[in-house]
């Protein structure tokens, strides 16, 4: 039997090889700085409900400050 995925179907997964899908929630594993801004996101910040892009490589996530692009490799599933 064929496999059901569709052929544009992104599969995104986190650090450790975890599949990663929309609406799952994520923890940073590094201090990252947010570029054309002075700020840093900390290590162990949490982000629930993640959006995932067309790009394997990044998932979109909502803070309360506005909208990030974070790289999988920098994220573990929570």
């Amino acid at each position: 039997m064929p496999d059901e995925t569709d052929e544009w179907t992104v599969i995104v997964k986190d650090s450790n090889g975890t599949l990663l899908n929309e609406g799952d929630a994520v923890v940073l594993i590094k201090d990252l700085k947010v570029k054309g801004a002075n700020t840093t996101i900390k290590r162990g910040a949490t982000y629930k409900n993640i959006r995932l892009t067309s790009n394997a490589e990044e998932v979109e996530v909502r803070d309360g400050k506005g909208t990030f692009v974070l790289k999988t490799c920098f994220l573990k599933k929570a």
